[in-house]
């Protein structure tokens, strides 16, 4: 039996776009040239590869829309986010595969399905890499992803801080409650020009000329004055921005009148926190459920069959919980002197489950992707609004967690 050309070839059938491999027969015929067609058995593509008709977004303008739904600043510092792998441009996305795990049997399944842009919540690439050869898992996944023109992306913690990200989805299984940030994030640049303020007053008109045009002679300053009375005189206040850098130029010219320096302020400012956004939640319950209540929620929202649960000390499982602080994946950093009635992550340090056990605090722990792979099926209805249908999002079905109970 001879089979269409490996030349991908759409078929519109009741508005559905199937993509014909080598193994696909049409309905009732059997491909001999492009000019004779005979009957013969029915032979179906798989389901995934028959898809909704969908246009292409260009790489660079989807990773925008991203960023637009998840900002990359709110990532922590020492993460490796954003754009891991680039086929060489242009590259246009059909189909988005999302993984919470980028191993080797994901990526062959990311192939098999015509991924064009694969989002992995970890960062397949973290450390950096001296070459690119076959033999280790991760080089072969760089290799595999170029050979086959797959953009890599990962937005790891970034999407633990956003607000409507990991964290928080965890925190639906546990009942309703209000919630906020543990560790709040802050905006990534200052709401004026600088890091600093300084502020001084000036007595005489004369003495206010020279130094107004000083200050401005300076880059990186922002200069604002205003009238202002002290000790029954009438002044003028003097209120700068800067940066560190023009902040030292300006002390250096206002040392040169001991009147001026003597009298300066200098405030180091903050960037402003971003709400509903940062590392972990505090979850405050509108009812308080016994410990044991609270692990079959966990449980079920997670669908696992078992957890591990460390009891904090003089606690049992009738024990009341109000106030749940969780941390998607890894929380000990994040959880350590946090104080609630359980403590929910995927995994901490032995010693850090002592101590907070120690401190009378239940620790519940799920393995570490277990606490967020379940995140993934709500990206892909957010994701799918977000970028207004334009591409095929798709979910993995080999992506796991590594650890089982046996």
């Amino acid at each position: 039996m001879l089979y269409a050309s490996k030349c991908r070839t759409e078929l519109y059938i009741n508005a559905i776009s199937c993509v014909l491999t080598p193994d696909t027969v049409l309905p009732g015929f059997c491909m001999l040239s492009s000019a004779h067609l005979l009957p013969t058995s029915v032979r179906l593509a798989p389901s995934w590869i028959c898809r909704s008709s969908r246009s292409f977004m260009d790489l660079k303008a989807l990773l925008s829309s991203l960023n637009d739904f998840a900002s990359l600043s709110f990532a922590e510092s020492w993460d490796n986010v954003g754009l891991l792998v680039e086929p060489s441009p242009p590259h246009t996305v059909n189909t988005l595969f999302l993984t919470n795990d980028l191993t080797e049997e994901v990526m062959e399944e990311a192939l098999q399905k015509k991924a064009d842009l694969i989002l992995s919540y970890h960062p397949p690439i973290f450390r950096a890499m001296k070459h690119i050869t076959w033999k280790t898992w991760k080089e072969r996944l760089v290799i595999r992803a170029l050979e086959n023109r797959v953009a890599i992306y990962s937005p790891h913690t970034a999407y633990d801080a956003a607000p409507q990200g990991v964290n928080n989805w965890l925190a639906k299984g546990l009942g309703t409650c209000s919630t906020r940030p543990i560790h709040p994030s802050r905006a990534p640049n200052y709401p004026t020009e600088g890091a600093h303020r300084l502020e001084f007053s000036v007595n005489h008109t004369q003495d206010l000329d020279k130094v107004m045009s000083a200050v401005k002679g300076i880059g990186d300053v922002s200069v604002t004055s205003f009238a202002a009375r002290c000790d029954d005189e009438e002044q003028t206040r003097i209120s700068l921005n800067c940066t560190q850098k023009a902040l030292m130029q300006v002390l250096a010219f206002l040392s040169q009148n001991r009147q001026l320096y003597q009298k300066t302020e200098i405030l180091s400012l903050e960037k402003p926190l971003l709400l509903d956004t940062g590392m972990g939640r505090l979850c405050t319950l509108d009812e308080s459920v016994s410990l044991a209540t609270m692990i079959e929620r966990v449980k079920g929202y997670l669908k696992l069959s078992h957890l591990r649960l460390a009891l904090g000390v003089g606690k049992t499982l009738e024990s009341p919980v109000k106030v749940v602080a969780l941390c998607a994946g890894s929380g000990g950093s994040v959880l350590q002197g946090v104080e609630a009635d359980l403590y929910l992550t995927g995994e901490m340090s032995h010693h850090d489950v002592l101590d907070a056990a120690s401190k009378g605090i239940n620790v519940i722990l799920c393995e570490h992707s277990n606490t967020e792979r379940g995140f993934l099926s709500d990206l892909q209805q957010m994701l799918g609004v977000h970028l207004e249908n334009k591409i095929n999002i798709i979910l993995s079905e080999t992506d796991r967690d590594p650890l089982h109970v046996v």
